[in-house]
């Protein structure tokens, strides 16, 4: 799952739910810097990918994808499965995708938690151009995946384009759909009933 779905299975204090979107950005001595709060929601975090990396209904999710980005199906299932929850919002949640965003963002600003200079790059951003809101458009989903291109190229040396994996969820719209809606529900109960406790961090 990518950012919306993070933030989408936190507890709603605005620290829980920023450790959860920012647990692959904030490691290490810096981490340890940060609240309890925030130290859990990365844990959350984690008890999420790991859930879904594991799942079957993704796994199937991931064979969808063509042979040119099959190395990196799990990257791009993570970003269209955030797509999909965001044109089905309303299946789970009563409140609409806007205001859910629009709260998340006035708690950000009213709160202004320390965070280490690249995460505080990342959450402006997000909160700038409405990112989490954007999945909901395909224009979204290619933005988010030219953002971990370039990512991955800066690391990499090489250029990536993971965003032309589009045209894998257009043309098999239907069964990543159909994947989605039998796994998420099964997430939100294991979010749900998973607890996370507080533990040093690595």
């Amino acid at each position: 799952m990518n950012w919306l779905a993070h933030v989408f299975l936190s507890e709603p204090d605005v620290e829980f739910r920023l450790g959860n979107l920012l647990a692959d950005i904030v490691r290490g001595e810096e981490l340890r810097r940060m609240s309890a709060r925030f130290q859990l929601g990365v844990q959350k975090h984690k008890q999420i990918d790991a859930f879904t990396d594991a799942h079957p209904l993704v796994k199937r999710s991931r064979s969808r994808v063509g042979a040119e980005f099959r190395r990196f199906s799990g990257v791009l299932v993570d970003v269209f499965y955030d797509h999909l929850l965001a044109t089905n919002w309303d299946r789970y949640s009563p409140i609409v995708l806007d205001a859910f965003t629009a709260k998340f963002y006035a708690d950000i600003e009213a709160n202004r938690i320390e965070l280490p200079a690249s995460a505080r790059v990342t959450l402006d951003r997000i909160i700038r151009h409405d990112l989490l809101g954007s999945y909901r458009r395909v224009e979204g989903v290619e933005r988010s995946l030219r953002r971990i291109s370039a990512y991955l190229s800066s690391r990499w040396r090489r250029e990536f384009a993971l965003e032309k994996g589009v045209a894998d969820l257009l043309a098999n719209f239907d069964g990543f759909e159909a994947d989605f809606a039998e796994f998420f529900p099964q997430l939100q109960a294991a979010a749900a009933t998973d607890r996370v406790t507080l533990r040093a961090s690595s």
